[in-house]
C-alpha cells in the first residue's frame, strides 16, 4: 500500500504514434535463459515496503529504443491489436526497438555519472514484476537512478530529444504488467529519491520525495505522534484494507510536483486542504501509470492514529452471509476501519501456511478505532449484526500483540496460497462494483471458481465492493492458464454487468487494457487519447500501457 502519479502543459503540433509489428519478436536466447529472481520472503518485504509511488511505467531489453512514426489520426488500423485488445487472449507483450544512440548514453552519463547502468542483469531485474504473470518480449536497455528533481528532468529531456521509450520504476508490486517495457527504453528507478522534504505537524501534512516507502515514512512520523495511511501507489490509484475509512490515494495527495514527457515541470496545486483553483491535475495523474509524466515530490495527508482499537473475526456458513453482514454493516452507519473477508478456501491456505487451526469456513474481519469506550460499542453493535445473519463463533481482541496476530492472517494471504502451490503463478482479479451488488458478485462468482479444477481463493476489501480472487496456475500448462484466463474474464464481465468496474485498485496496465471500452465506452478513451497526444506527442511516456492501442482519434 502506498501512494502517487503525474501531469500537464502545451499542446504539440505533430503527434507520433508507435507502428506495432505485423509480427511478434521472439525474445533473445539470453532473456529466456536468464531467471534471476528473489525468494517469496524478500517478494513480501519488497511488497509490503513498496515505495510510495510515483508514476509507475515499463522496462526492456539490450540497448534499444521506439519504432516511433508520424501518423496524423494517432492510430494505425493495421496494428495488431491482440494484445491490450477487446479480444486479446495473450500475456506476453509484443514491441518493437532499435539501438539506442551512443551519444543519448553518454549524454546520460555526463550528469548522472555513476548511477546508470547497462547491466543485463538489472535490466532484466527491472523489466520482469515481482508479483506478475505477465511479460514482455524485451527489458529495459538502460537504467537510471536520479538523485534529484533536476536529475529527472534532465533524463526526461533527453529522452525526449531521441524519443526513447521511459519507464517510471517504484516498488514493482504492480500486477497488472505496468512495469514492462515490451519497447526498452529508460527505466528510471526512484529508489535514491526518498527524503521527506518537509513535515508540517500543525498543518497534517507532509512532503517527500516518492522513492520513499510507507513503513519507513510512518516510522519517521511516529515521534511526532499523526501517522500516515497509505494506501496504494498514486500511479495506479491503488488503496488497501483502510481505504473504507480513509479513502484511496486519490484522496490523500494534496500536490504533485512533476516533469512531463518533454521536460517541463509543474506541480498540481498548493498545500491548501481544498481549492478552487483550475482544472484538477493531481486527480488526472493519480492512476495515470507513468503515461504523462514522472513524479518527483508528494505530498500527502496525515492521519492522526487512533487511540484505541479493536479487531474482531467472526465465522459463516456461506460467504454470501458474510457478505451481507459487511453490507449491512456499512448501511448501519457504524464507521470501521477494515473490513476484510476470506473465503474456506484462503482460511484452509493459511491454516497450512502457517500451522494454524482456524475453522475452515467464510470469515470476516473487522477493525473498529476511536476512544476506548467508543470502539467497544461498535463492536458490541456489528456482534448483533452478525447473530442476525446466521454468524458464529464472534471473537475480538483489544491487546496489542493479539491484534498483530489476528491481522497477520489477512496480510500474509497471498503467500499462504504459494505454500499450497509452491511452483504455481498466481492470476490476481481485482474487481469492484456496487456495495449492494456485492454479495450477488462474489457468490456468482464463487460458483463458477468452485466448479474450477484451478486452487482458487476469494478476499476482499468487503467494506467498499472490491474482491479479489487468486487462481493457482501452473505456467507450463497452457490449459491451466487458459482456464486462469477464462476465470478472470468471467468475474471482470460478471462485474461489468453489475454497473462495477475491472479494476477496484491495482490499476490497468496491459492486463486490463481490453476491458476499458466496455466498461467506459469508447468516448472516454478516445479522450484519454487526446489529453496522452497532448501532454506526450512524442509518445515516450510508458507507451503501450492503459490505452488500448485499437482506439483512435
Amino acid at each position: 500500500m502506498g501512494f502517487l502519479s503525474a501531469w500537464l502543459s502545451r499542446l504539440a503540433s505533430r503527434p507520433f504514434f508507435y507502428r506495432a509489428p505485423r509480427h511478434p519478436f521472439s525474445p533473445s536466447p539470453a532473456i529466456t535463459a536468464l531467471a534471476p529472481g528473489s525468494d517469496a520472503k524478500e517478494r513480501l518485504l519488497s511488497w509490503t515496503r513498496s515505495l510510495i509511488p510515483l508514476a509507475v511505467a515499463a522496462a526492456s531489453a539490450g540497448a534499444l529504443a521506439l519504432d516511433l512514426r508520424p501518423h496524423p489520426s494517432l492510430c494505425d488500423p493495421a496494428l495488431d491489436h491482440r494484445i491490450g485488445g477487446k479480444d486479446s487472449t495473450e500475456l506476453v507483450v509484443q514491441g518493437s526497438r532499435k539501438e539506442l544512440p551512443k551519444e543519448f548514453i553518454e549524454e546520460l552519463r555526463s550528469f548522472l555519472q555513476g548511477n546508470i547502468t547497462l547491466d543485463y542483469d538489472e535490466r532484466f531485474y527491472h523489466g520482469k514484476p515481482q508479483n506478475s504473470f505477465h511479460t514482455a518480449v524485451n527489458v529495459p536497455d538502460v537504467v537510471v537512478y536520479p538523485r534529484s528533481h533536476d536529475d529527472v528532468q534532465k533524463i526526461v529531456t533527453s529522452c525526449n530529444k531521441y524519443k526513447v521509450p521511459i519507464v517510471p520504476y517504484g516498488g514493482a508490486t504492480s500486477i497488472e504488467g505496468h512495469t514492462l517495457a515490451p519497447h526498452g527504453g529508460v527505466c528510471i528507478d526512484m529508489s535514491l529519491m526518498k527524503k521527506v522534504k518537509s513535515l508540517h505537524v500543525e498543518d497534517m501534512d507532509v512532503v517527500v520525495e516518492p522513492g520513499i516507502g510507507w513503513i519507513e515514512l510512518n516510522e519517521y512520523l511516529k515521534p511526532y505522534g499523526p501517522g500516515a495511511t497509505i494506501g496504494g501507489m498514486c500511479a495506479t490509484r491503488c488503496s488497501g484494507s483502510l481505504a473504507v475509512r480513509y479513502g484511496t490515494m486519490r484522496d490523500n495527495v494534496i500536490n504533485l510536483q512533476v516533469v512531463l514527457g518533454n521536460g517541463d515541470f509543474i506541480k498540481t496545486g498548493s498545500r491548501a486542504r481544498k481549492s478552487a483553483a483550475g482544472y484538477d491535475l493531481a486527480r488526472l495523474l493519480i492512476g495515470s501509470e507513468g503515461t504523462l509524466g514522472v513524479i518527483t515530490e508528494v505530498t500527502l495527508r496525515l492521519q492522526k492514529l487512533p487511540q484505541h482499537s479493536v479487531v474482531a473475526m467472526c465465522n459463516f456458513c456461506t460467504i454470501k452471509d458474510a457478505a451481507d453482514v459487511a453490507i449491512a454493516t456499512m448501511l448501519s452507519g457504524i464507521q470501521v476501519s477494515r473490513v476484510e473477508l476470506l473465503d474456506e478456501v484462503q482460511v484452509k491456505a493459511i491454516n497450512v501456511a502457517n500451522g494454524k487451526n482456524l475453522p475452515e469456513v467464510p470469515t470476516l474481519m473487522f477493525e473498529f478505532i476511536g476512544t476506548e469506550a467508543y470502539a467497544r460499542e461498535q463492536t458490541l453493535l456489528v456482534q448483533k449484526i452478525v447473530s442476525e445473519h446466521n454468524g458464529s463463533d464472534f471473537i475480538f481482541v483489544e491487546d496489542a500483540d493479539a491484534k498483530r496476530e489476528l491481522w497477520e492472517i489477512r496480510k500474509e494471504a497471498l503467500w499462504a496460497c504459494f505454500a499450497m502451490a509452491p511452483d504455481f503463478e498466481a492470476m490476481i482479479t481485482d474487481v469492484c462494483v456496487p456495495l449492494s451488488r456485492l454479495a450477488e458478485c462474489i457468490s456468482k462468482s464463487k460458483q463458477e471458481l468452485d466448479a474450477s479444477p484451478l486452487l482458487c481463493t476469494v478476499i476482499a476489501h468487503a467494506g467498499d465492493g472490491n474482491f479479489h480472487t487468486i487462481i493457482l496456475f501452473d505456467p507450463n500448462q497452457k490449459e491451466q492458464r487458459l482456464e486462469a484466463e477464462r476465470l478472470n474474464h468471467f468475474m471482470v464481465h460478471t462485474a461489468l454487468s453489475m454497473e462495477g468496474t475491472c479494476t477496484g485498485e491495482h490499476g490497468v496496465g496491459t492486463g486490463k487494457m481490453k476491458y476499458l471500452e466496455e466498461e467506459l465506452g469508447i468516448g472516454a478513451l478516445r479522450t484519454m487519447k487526446r489529453i496522452k497526444a497532448a501532454l506526450d506527442p512524442n509518445n515516450i511516456m510508458n507507451p503501450g500501457k492503459l490505452i488500448p492501442l485499437h482506439v483512435c482519434i
